[in-house]
């Protein structure tokens, strides 16, 4: 797989399941009494606290699979299953609780830019598996390089929609963030399937 190609499936796959936008009444809901300065370091530190975290695991994805003995395919297939759950509540325009618990948005902490926003709001079970599914399919240096490259857009475009979030929830209103959340959820939703076809096929007719 080309460079180009194998970084548009990865952002494909990483922003739908990030989905920042989805993240937006969340956000506003943590940060309405908060000074609008204050809200933008507020986004600032959730969108990287979300590539740190996606960023470790893209890259202690392969110590994982050994310490535990999982193979590829079965995480491919297990991770596109998890995927293709989130997928549906958002093709339903739900709230997904494999992305959080609503005890883990309700809870109060005193910086919510970590917990729940960083994680597991952007950066929860379903975008975790899915980088470490993107980092087991790296063949070289140039794919693992694309691959950190694109979470690191991802998070700098949660950065840029959570530090808009009052435009951006005022543009769409409510009905533009559930068209919006169909449409990521759609896109998923595929991304998922080709993730338990390249878990399958590789598991019965592997690569000699």
């Amino acid at each position: 797989m080309a460079p180009s190609e194998f970084a548009l499936v990865a952002f494909g796959s990483l922003f739908s399941i990030v989905d920042p936008f989805a993240a937006v009444p969340v956000f506003l809901a943590l940060t309405a009494q908060v000074p609008e300065l204050e809200r933008r370091r507020i986004a600032g530190r959730a969108a990287f606290t979300a590539f740190a975290i996606l960023s470790v695991f893209s890259l202690a994805g392969a110590w994982v699979f050994s310490f535990f003995g999982i193979t590829i395919p079965a995480f491919r297939i297990a991770g596109g299953v998890l995927l293709f759950g989130v997928a549906l509540e958002m093709l339903k325009a739900q709230k997904s609780s494999t992305r959080s618990t609503r005890e883990e948005v309700e809870e109060e902490h005193s910086d919510v830019s970590i917990v729940p926003m960083g994680m597991p709001i952007l950066s929860g079970p379903g975008s975790i598996a899915a980088v470490m599914v993107l980092a087991a399919c790296c063949t070289n240096f140039t794919e693992r390089l694309v691959l950190h490259g694109v979470i690191f857009v991802i998070a700098a475009t949660c950065w840029l929609v959570l530090r808009s979030a009052g435009y951006v929830a005022g543009a769409l209103g409510k009905t533009g963030l559930n068209v919006l959340s169909r449409m990521m959820g759609l896109l998923l939703a595929a991304v998922a399937v080709q993730f338990v076809i390249d878990g399958v096929h590789e598991a019965f007719f592997p690569r000699k």
